[in-house]
């Protein structure tokens, strides 16, 4: 396997444990609400910059792959 290869593999796995993180993410926030409803608006916000972090990480992981390719 070439070199390129190997970075699209690393580039799909940060992408794959970034969708795995946001779902986690998710489903956290919605049981949260289904125990407290009102906590509903600053659970949001919180799931949101969660999801913004994750995000940020699995795109670092991406530009790491295109720059080793």
């Amino acid at each position: 396997m070439t070199i390129t290869g190997i970075a699209a593999l690393g580039a799909g796995m940060a992408v794959i444990g970034a969708a795995i993180g946001i779902g986690k993410i998710g489903e956290s926030a919605m049981n949260a609400m289904a125990r407290q409803p009102e906590i509903q608006g600053k659970l949001q916000t919180s799931a949101l910059i969660l999801a913004a972090f994750v995000e940020a990480v699995a795109l670092f992981g991406v530009v790491a792959a295109i720059i080793v390719s």
